[in-house]
């Protein structure tokens, strides 16, 4: 896994970040999260605790995260992005009818990066990698 919550904020505060409550929350909710949630799903987790916090505060706090490189934005099609704040090499198996996202590793695979640098010359800066299905919930029979 990742940095900790902790070692976020104080790299964060080292570019002069101003740490807030909301911030910290935002943070920790995503590093949290196994469910890589939209902005909205951030938003209504936890807007009991901070009524004051808008879904507008939650995006400018996102968008700064995806900067700093402490979480990846997720765009799959037309859906809103998806946060996820494992920043380790892993992949995403993603369910078509609920929209489920499920990571797996597969350690092969960054071999695709030394092959895909050899035949087009590129310097390969990384690759990221969907499998499309149904869950095993909405896969179930009478489901």
């Amino acid at each position: 896994m990742g940095a900790t919550v902790e070692q976020a904020l104080e790299q964060l505060k080292s570019t002069g970040v101003r740490m807030t409550p909301q911030r910290h929350a935002i943070l920790s909710f995503l590093m949290n999260s196994m469910t890589h949630p939209t902005a909205d799903e951030i938003y209504k987790s936890l807007s009991p605790a901070f009524p004051s916090m808008s879904v507008a505060t939650i995006y400018n706090n996102l968008r700064l995260f995806v900067d700093a490189g402490f979480v990846r934005e997720l765009t799959y099609g037309d859906d809103s992005s998806r946060f996820d704040a494992d920043l380790s090499e892993h992949y995403h198996a993603i369910c078509r009818s609920c929209g489920t996202i499920v990571d797996f590793d597969y350690p092969p695979l960054t071999e695709v990066e030394t092959e895909a640098s050899r035949q087009t010359g590129f310097k390969v800066e990384g690759h990221r990698m969907e499998v499309y299905g149904q869950c095993a919930e909405c896969s179930r029979p009478n489901s």
